[in-house]
């Protein structure tokens, strides 16, 4: 049987607006401090993408950290929830 894919223009900016978050979207998202943010990368749990200067984060990524990061805040501090 032939499968048939429907193939949708690529758009590469709504891409990175749907799919790329900056350092200022990530601290936002995980609920953590700057300082926090520099200290997993150091650790290398978050590896940015780094152009120009400029440090991206694929939201996809920081979704699943996000939820690790609140698991580990269960665990570790019940008495916040």
């Amino acid at each position: 049987m032939t499968e048939y894919y429907i193939m949708e223009k690529f758009d590469p900016e709504q891409f990175v607006m749907n799919e790329v978050l900056t350092s200022t979207e990530c601290i936002e998202l995980l609920g953590i401090t700057r300082a926090r943010l520099s200290s997993l990368i150091r650790k290398k749990k978050i590896v940015p993408i780094k152009k120009g200067g400029v440090q991206l984060y694929l939201k996809q990524d920081m979704l699943k950290k996000k939820a690790e990061l609140e698991a580990l805040r269960l665990k570790y501090r019940p008495y916040e929830y």
